[in-house]
């Protein structure tokens, strides 16, 4: 799921066209959604040393940890964050050079980092733009750890961090439980393209399913929306012009539509590179692609993805770390717990809790 967003952030990024050779480059979506991962893992370690922990509040630390690398008020985030003489920012994921090279914009999220505090659910704004979603897929992992309620509330708060509009903190959350059902849905990896198409359709429509259980915000239209994305993918697959109608622009709402679609137009274990070349070619690409990738690399796992394009991936070893060092922490607590010791010294200096 994680190198999948990231291929998918990549080439939307390119709009499919990428060099020859050498590494390919990172996106802000990947970057952000490396701090929610990292975020994620340090509230749960924290939650299990301390004893309570608002998850949210210790991802919005994460942020302003990426914020500090990319220069933008690091004055104000030092002052608010570090402890005396303290290394800030700390933990490992800050000390990766490519987190701290500016790749893309991500206005809204920057504009919520420069304010004091950070934004909550029930204080609407017009922020409705994609990375309310996108960096919000990794909180997936969790839903299939702990239950799609839990990603649901948890990938809503996340969002609302920065992003205001409902129908964005909505999209954010129904992303999580769909890529949630592609993790936890059995896949034989020995099967008939046929039988491919089948079984990522029904990680995606046992997703759909489960939304109306796990989200009680959600809203018949919204979930008429979903459903409709998906059927079209074998009514209308793969055309450019369908996709454009449902992404058209870079909102959240786009970025999940788009996504599901490609995903549903695309599901062979061997089309995943060429369901991100389609979805690089929505009218905002990156995040269409990244949320399709989070889908096709969830479902059918990393062999699936194009080993050409995630061995040149200039973050694939972070990306590859994080997801696996957030299943331990979510099923064997590395660092122990307030009572029980840990069987790993150096997770705490790695992910510290808070």
């Amino acid at each position: 799921m994680m190198l999948g967003l990231a291929l998918g952030d990549t080439l939307g990024t390119t709009r499919g066209k990428l060099p020859a050779d050498g590494p390919l480059r990172a996106g802000v979506s990947t970057q952000l959604a490396c701090f929610t991962a990292e975020g994620t893992i340090r509230a749960w370690v924290r939650g299990n040393h301390k004893g309570s922990c608002h998850p949210p509040s210790v991802v919005w630390h994460a942020y302003g940890r990426w914020a500090a690398l990319q220069g933008i008020e690091i004055e104000r985030m030092r002052q608010r964050w570090a402890h005396g003489d303290d290394v800030w920012p700390d933990g490992w994921l800050a000390r990766v050079p490519v987190l701290a090279e500016r790749r893309g914009s991500a206005p809204a999220t920057v504009a919520a980092l420069a304010k004091t505090e950070p934004g909550s659910l029930g204080r609407p704004t017009t922020s409705r733009g994609c990375h309310a979603l996108t960096r919000t897929l990794p909180v997936a992992v969790v839903g299939a750890a702990h239950g799609s309620k839990q990603s649901v509330r948890l990938a809503r708060e996340i969002a609302a961090l920065t992003h205001g509009d409902p129908a964005a903190q909505s999209a954010a959350a129904h992303a999580a439980v769909l890529v949630t059902h592609c993790l936890i849905s059995t896949l034989e990896m020995q099967c008939s393209q046929s039988g491919e198409r089948s079984q990522v359709r029904q990680a995606m429509m046992d997703g759909l399913d489960a939304l109306a259980d796990a989200d009680p915000g959600l809203t018949g239209a919204e979930h008429k929306k979903l459903i409709r994305a998906l059927l079209q993918a074998d009514d209308q697959g793969a055309e450019v012009g369908r996709l454009a109608k449902l992404a058209p622009d870079a909102t959240a709402l786009s970025a999940l539509l788009g996504g599901l679609y490609v995903a549903g137009s695309f599901p062979g274990r061997d089309q995943v590179g060429a369901a991100l070349r389609f979805a690089a070619m929505a009218p905002d690409g990156d995040s269409v692609a990244c949320v399709a990738g989070a889908l096709l690399g969830a479902a059918h796992g990393v062999e699936a993805l194009p080993v050409d394009l995630i061995s040149r991936h200039e973050l694939a070893w972070v990306l590859d770390t994080l997801a696996r060092d957030l299943i331990a922490q979510l099923t064997d607590s590395p660092s122990g717990s307030e009572y029980t010791p840990g069987w790993d010294d150096h997770w705490w200096d790695r992910y510290p809790g808070w």
